[in-house]
C-alpha cells in the first residue's frame, strides 16, 4: 500500500525521483516496471505493472457500445505509456502526459493505496483546499457513506 504526500521536483527532461521509500516495495512488487496515465482531475496515474494490466483488463471488457465506457477506454488506455525506474530511482514521464497535466518542476505525488497521483504543486494545493471547504460543508461524502467511521 502506498500512502502519504511527497514533494517531487521534476528536471529539465522530465524525470521525476520516486522517493525511496517506494522503491523498495516497487522492486518486489513490479520490478520498477510501472505505467502511467490521465486522471479526469487532470493529474496523472501511476500503477505498478501488475497493478495496472488487472485495472486495464477490466476497463476493456466494459460494453464499447456504451459510450461512457469507450470514453474511459479512451482516456485511460488511450494515453498509458510503460515506464521504468532507472537505476538512480528516477522515471522518464513522457511529455504528452506532463503537458496534460501542466507538470513543470513542482509536483506533489500522492500514495492512493495501490497506485500514486501525480500532480502539480498548485493545482493540488487549490484542489485540495476545495475538497476541505466541501468537507465543512458536508459535501465530502456520499450519503451512502454516512455511517462510516475514521
Amino acid at each position: 500500500m502506498f500512502r502519504g504526500a511527497n514533494k517531487v521536483t521534476l528536471d529539465s527532461k522530465g524525470r521525476m525521483v520516486m522517493p525511496t521509500r517506494y522503491r523498495e516495495r516497487l522492486s518486489e512488487r513490479c520490478q520498477g516496471r510501472l505505467v502511467v496515465t490521465v486522471d479526469r482531475d487532470q493529474c496523472l496515474m501511476i500503477y505498478p505493472l501488475p497493478d495496472w494490466e488487472e485495472i486495464e483488463r477490466k476497463l476493456m471488457r466494459l460494453p464499447t457500445l456504451n459510450e461512457q465506457a469507450r470514453r474511459l477506454q479512451r482516456l485511460m488506455v488511450g494515453h498509458a505509456c510503460d515506464v521504468d525506474i532507472d537505476g538512480h530511482g528516477r522515471v522518464l514521464l513522457p511529455p504528452k502526459l506532463r503537458e496534460f497535466a501542466q507538470l513543470d518542476r513542482n509536483a506533489i505525488l500522492i500514495g492512493q493505496g495501490s497506485r500514486f497521483e501525480l500532480w502539480d504543486e498548485q493545482r493540488w494545493d487549490e484542489r485540495r483546499d476545495q475538497w476541505l471547504q466541501a468537507e465543512d460543508s458536508g459535501e465530502l461524502l456520499p450519503p451512502e457513506l454516512g455511517s462510516l467511521s475514521l
